[in-house]
């Protein structure tokens, strides 16, 4: 490479490092590192755990393009920030804490759509049934999942999740109704989660 790296494009820089110039790397994670902490910090929220998460993004794109699994013709960056978005929502899908409703939020999640009759409302907050709504969650179609978790767990205004999702924040709260739709569909009918799948509303 005769260009000073730093006006090289990406798409150039990964080909150099899948070429074995493996010092191309740093020229990338310098040229994007604010964007991509950034959209860490704001689904996390805490600093140490964003540090950590940002380590285990770099990990994992080094070794999926290694691997050969890079292929966004060019648009690294939002490959890359869709992996640390990935990884910063399977944080909260991992904890295990009860869902807490937020008496003054404007918009609370569970009042997106006619409110749950009062006995499920009651069960929400129990720790058995919070089980059983994160079971739920994952059932959701992708997107729709995406939006409720950062939404309800991560507390992200609608704004910053149409920011990170790439979509109008009408899009961000579209998927959110449906997601809520289906969520009571499915608490209001019983349905056996192993056996759900079809019959979800899709956005």
């Amino acid at each position: 490479m005769n260009k000073p790296r730093n006006i090289i494009p990406d798409r150039e820089l990964v080909r150099a490092f899948i070429a074995g110039d493996e010092d191309v790397f740093a020229v990338l994670l310098e040229r994007h590192q604010s964007r991509i902490f950034t959209t860490i910090y704001l689904i996390v929220k805490d600093r140490a755990i964003a540090e950590d998460l940002f380590q285990d993004v770099m990990i994992k794109v080094v070794r999926m393009i290694r691997d050969g699994k890079y292929n966004e013709e060019g648009k690294f960056l939002p490959w890359v920030v869709r992996i640390a978005r990935n990884l910063a929502i399977d944080y909260f899908r991992k904890q295990q804490r009860t869902p807490v409703q937020r008496e003054n939020d404007q918009y609370d999640i569970f009042n997106a759509v006619p409110r749950l009759e009062d006995s499920i409302e009651q069960q929400i907050i129990t720790e058995e049934n919070a089980r059983y709504i994160r079971a739920l969650i994952q059932q959701l179609p992708e997107k729709q999942k995406e939006v409720l978790i950062m939404r309800h767990y991560a507390e992200l205004s609608f704004k910053d999740i149409a920011d990170l999702t790439g979509v109008s924040i009408n899009t961000a709260l579209g998927r959110m109704r449906y997601a809520l739709i289906n969520l009571r569909k499915l608490m209001g009918e019983d349905v056996n989660i192993a056996s759900y799948g079809q019959n979800v509303q899709q956005e």
